[in-house]
C-alpha cells in the first residue's frame, strides 16, 4: 500500500486438478467419470498434441509461469483467486455430476507458490468429492496458512469473510458467494450442521440485501470490501439484467469491488459509481488446452486484473489487465496480436469504458 492506494490482484478460475495435478510432483489417482475421458492424463496428452511436450514432473511454479513475475513486480497488497478445485485424495465422487476436479494435497505448493491471500471456494467444484473432500480441502489450506472464503464446516464459516490486514489498521474483507446459475447445486449450501458453500439461489434484491447486512456486521472503519461471486454460464459475453442489478445493489450498499467469475473467458468490465465491477474474469490456470469447442471466445487467452483503489474511499483509481496465453499448461506473455484481440474484445463488450494498450503490453482502463 502506497500513496493511499491499495492494489488487488484478482483472477478467475484457478484449477490445479485433473491434468495439472498429473504433471506435478505428487499426482493423485487419475481416474475420472466423465462421459468421454476416464483418465486425467488424457488432458495432458491433449495439451501436448497442440503445443508440444510438457516436461513432467514440473516444479510448483510451472502452471503460473510468467504470472509470478508480474505479481512480484506489481507487489499487490492482496492476492485473491477463485480456487475451482477440491484439495483431496478422497475417492468418493459426488453423484449426479459429470466433471470432478481434485488436486492431491501433496501438490499444494503449486498453489502456495503464488502466495494467494484469499482462496475463494464458493464455486461448483469444491464439493466434487463430497463433504469429506471439502473438509479435507479446508484442513489442507488451513495447514498451508491460506485464508479461505465462501465455504466452511457450517453456514457461519462459509459466509464469513476472509480478512487481509493492510497497513494503518485497515483490512481487505473478501466475501464469497456461489450462485445456482454457475452450476452450484442447492444441496451444496452450508447449514448450521452441514459443511458446504455460501450459496445463493439467484441474484435478487432480497439476496443482495442479505449480503449487505453481513457486510455491515463485519466491516470496520478503514476496511475495503470485495464481494467475489461465482455466477452465470460458461460461455457468452452477455450479462443478465438481474446480475447487473445485483452488482449495482452491492455497490450502492457500500461494496468496493465486485469480483465475478465462472465464465471461461472475460465478460464486461464496468465502472459504476467509481467502483469496479468485473462480471467475469475468465479462466486462469487449468488443463483446457486442446479441448475443442467455442473457438470464438479464445479460451487460451487469460487476463490478470490488477485493481487499484483509494484506501480511504474504495474509489477505483486504476485497472491494469495483463494478457497471458496458456501453452503447455503454463502461462506465457501473450503476443501482440493476442493482446490486441483482448483489448478490442473487452472494450467492445464493456459499455462506458475505453481500453488502451500500454507500452509494456498491458491493457489499461480509461
Amino acid at each position: 500500500m502506497g500513496d493511499g492506494v491499495v492494489t488487488l490482484f484478482l483472477c478467475g478460475d484457478v484449477m490445479l486438478g485433473r491434468g495439472v495435478d498429473q504433471i506435478l510432483a505428487h499426482p493423485g489417482d487419475p481416474a475420472l467419470r466423465e462421459p468421454y475421458v476416464t483418465d486425467a492424463r488424457d488432458y495432458v496428452r491433449l495439451a501436448e498434441s497442440v503445443n508440444g511436450p510438457v516436461p513432467a514432473p514440473v516444479p510448483p511454479s510451472w502452471p503460473w509461469g510468467e504470472a509470478l513475475r508480474v505479481l512480484d513486480a506489481s507487489a499487490p497488497d492482496a492476492r485473491i483467486v477463485n480456487l475451482e478445485t477440491s484439495v483431496t485424495d478422497d475417492g468418493a465422487f459426488a453423484p449426479d455430476k459429470e466433471i470432478h476436479y481434485r488436486m492431491h494435497p501433496g501438490n499444494l505448493p503449486a498453489l502456495a507458490v503464488a502466495r494467494p491471500d484469499v482462496c475463494v471456494l464458493a464455486n461448483n467444484h469444491v464439493l466434487d468429492f463430497g463433504p469429506a473432500g471439502l473438509t479435507q480441502t479446508l484442513d489442507a489450506l488451513s495447514r498451508a496458512g491460506l485464508r479461505t472464503a465462501g465455504a466452511g464446516r457450517d453456514a457461519d464459516e462459509a459466509h464469513a469473510p476472509a480478512a487481509v490486514p493492510l497497513g494503518g489498521g485497515g483490512r481487505v474483507l473478501v466475501f464469497a458467494l456461489g450462485l445456482e446459475s454457475s452450476g452450484v447445486p442447492a444441496s451444496w449450501a452450508a447449514t448450521a450442521d452441514r459443511p458446504g458453500v455460501a450459496y445463493l439461489p439467484a441474484p435478487t434484491p432480497d439476496t443482495a440485501a442479505a449480503v449487505l447486512e453481513r457486510v455491515r456486521r463485519f466491516r470496520r472503519p478503514g476496511d475495503l470490501v470485495v464481494v467475489s461471486v461465482h455466477w452465470g454460464s460458461n460461455w457468452g459475453f452477455g450479462v443478465s439484467r438481474s446480475q447487473v442489478r445485483f452488482a449495482h445493489a452491492l455497490v450502492d450498499g457500500g461494496v468496493d469491488v465486485v469480483h465475478g467469475h465462472s465464465s471461461h473467458h472475460p465478460r464486461p468490465v464496468e465502472v459504476y459509481r467509481d467502483r469496479l465491477i468485473l462480471y467475469g474474469c475468465g479462466d486462469f490456470v487449468d488443463d483446457y488446452e486442446g479441448i475443442s469447442g467455442f473457438p470464438e471466445y479464445r479460451d487460451e487467452l487469460r487476463l490478470m486484473f490488477l485493481v487499484s483503489v483509494a484506501a480511504d474511499s474504495g474509489r477505483l483509481t486504476g485497472l491494469r489487465m495483463v494478457p497471458l496465453r496458456a501453452r503447455r499448461m503454463r502461462l506465457e506473455r501473450a503476443g501482440a496480436a493476442d493482446r490486441e484481440w483482448l483489448r478490442e474484445t473487452v472494450g467492445r463488450i464493456s459499455a462506458g469504458v475505453r481500453i488502451e494498450t500500454s507500452d509494456d503490453g498491458s491493457l489499461t482502463l480509461t
